[in-house]
């Protein structure tokens, strides 16, 4: 059947993925965990299926994952219909991640932006925003994603050249995340300042 090959497609990809970027991954938790426990915030965005999954890992992260815990400081850039379009209008479609990471952003924060390609020039420009501004940055991408290598701090590259593989596989990836930063005790550091006041 057709769908066996694609599910068996997608758990190789899965599988060769943990097996090749599993250290990548796990410095991914960390560096979120620590900008959590720092007060810091993460920015997530991306284009089409990417901008959904933006929003998708933040409702996770904000809302809950599967337990009960303090909100995490999320933030999908992608949400932000009239923004947006404010700024595709004004200046150009590709400074539309750029513009809130220049408004929203603070050093330590963290950035994530999600391309299949690689090669999304407002994702680029995001990073580069990223980059001056002191955020740390994270890009999940496809095959095609290692030109990005030197804009962010870590890469997270799924192995395949096929966008619906690659977008299922960001998709387990993203919920992977969620959980493992669930299963960390994040106090706030800005929160616990705030009540010894």
């Amino acid at each position: 059947m057709v769908y066996d090959q694609a599910t068996q497609e997608l758990k190789d990809i899965i599988d060769r993925f943990f097996s090749e970027e599993k250290k990548e991954f796990d410095q991914v938790v960390e560096l979120i965990i620590q900008a959590f426990q720092s007060g810091q915030k993460l920015l997530i965005f991306g284009n089409g299926g990417s901008a959904a999954q933006a929003q998708h890992l933040t409702a996770e992260l904000v809302g809950r994952f599967q337990k009960e815990r303090a909100a995490f400081p999320a933030v999908a850039l992608t949400a932000e219909t009239s923004t947006i379009t404010a700024v595709a209008n004004d200046y150009s479609f590709k400074n539309i991640f750029k513009r809130q990471i220049e408004a929203l952003g603070r050093p330590g924060d963290m950035a994530l932006g999600l391309t299949t390609s690689g090669k999304s020039p407002n994702v680029i420009e995001a990073f580069k925003q990223a980059r001056a501004m002191q955020l740390k940055s994270i890009a999940l991408t496809g095959l095609g994603g290692q030109t990005l290598a030197p804009l962010v701090d870590v890469l997270l590259a799924v192995p395949s050249d096929n966008t619906p593989r690659i977008q299922e596989a960001h998709l387990f990836i993203l919920h992977f995340l969620a959980q493992e930063i669930e299963k960390q005790k994040i106090e706030d550091r800005r929160q616990k300042t705030e009540v010894r006041r």
